[in-house]
């Protein structure tokens, strides 16, 4: 299935994100140093953002058709993540590895289990939406972008 708009621009996101998950899970030594503060500023600038336009636009969608539990799973990586964040913030380099398994997990279970659901419940409401009075249903996917 084709991608909306929306979610082609979190793809996006999710490339970069699996680059510095895979440098975290690699990073230790001397490159630990530089590499905690670099991820924790990508979390800043990015991350934090990116979960805070999918707990804002996709989580209230999955809760309005009966996915509660994608919905939780969801915001408890996102909370555990944004723990991790914290501990880098801190300088503590035991998490670098913890951090880049759970964002590369993460973006694996977004990808793969999260994204096609929003996928299918756009479908589902484009659907509904042109036999609604049988006026023109807006393009299937698309989901105006709330960021």
């Amino acid at each position: 299935m084709k991608r909306s708009a929306f979610l082609i621009t979190l793809s996006r996101e999710h490339h970069t994100a699996l680059v510095w998950a895979k440098r975290a899970q690699r990073g230790g030594g001397e490159e630990a140093t530089a590499l905690m503060p670099a991820l924790a500023g990508l979390f800043e600038r990015e991350l934090a953002p990116h979960f805070a336009a999918e707990e804002a636009d996709l989580l209230p969608l999955l809760h309005a058709h009966g996915q509660a539990a994608l919905a939780a799973r969801t915001l408890a990586e996102h909370a555990a993540l944004r723990a991790e964040a914290g501990r880098l913030r801190d300088g503590c380099a035991a998490a670098l590895a913890p951090f880049g398994r759970a964002l590369a997990d993460h973006v694996r279970f977004e990808e793969r289990e999260l994204f096609p659901v929003i996928e299918s419940i756009l479908a589902q409401r484009a659907d509904e939406d042109a036999v609604a009075g049988g006026r023109s249903a807006p393009a299937r996917g698309d989901m105006p972008e709330q960021r």
